[in-house]
């Protein structure tokens, strides 16, 4: 139990710095060579060659971060607010520091007047330092991926 403990705070720590655009330190949340991963359909089993709604290592998550930021970016203000709820957090296999972990999600996106909500699952390779959990994999697979949207999203979900 203590570790089912640890990782739902880990995962409630992501929550918490989306939410509060707090993005350089969930990058940081991110192992050296960690990935977030959104594909498009739920059967993708790599985004290698593949499209992905995203595909991003640390140097791109960076790029969004300091493209959603700058302050010529005009088409970025105001800011949106976000609203992250996880559940059903299981581990399905924890071995030698590597820790598989699906949970599930709900995401409310303001923006201007416009409210948008995103659902669905999380599976997470995460790894064990001294420093606390690293994310190895973060995959994103959202109910309604497929959805028509009025804009992309600009931040992670």
């Amino acid at each position: 139990m203590k570790e089912q403990h640890a990782v739902e705070q880990f995962l409630y720590k992501q929550a918490e710095l989306l939410d509060t655009k707090q993005w350089q330190g969930w990058i940081d949340l991110f192992a050296p060579d960690g990935i977030y991963w959104m594909p498009p359909d739920a059967t993708y089993k790599t985004w290698d060659g593949q499209p992905a709604i995203f595909a991003e290592d640390r140097n791109l998550m960076t790029v969004r971060m300091n493209r959603v930021l700058h302050p010529d970016a005009w088409s970025q203000r105001p800011l949106w607010e976000t609203n992250h709820i996880v559940s059903n957090v299981q581990i399905q296999n924890s071995k030698k520091g590597n820790l598989i972990v699906r949970s599930r999600f709900h995401m409310m996106e303001l923006r201007r007047d416009d409210v948008r909500h995103f659902a669905g699952s999380y599976l997470h390779n995460l790894v064990r330092t001294k420093t606390g959990y690293r994310i190895k994999l973060q995959r994103v697979d959202m109910t309604n991926a497929q959805a028509a949207y009025d804009y992309v999203l600009q931040v992670w979900v």
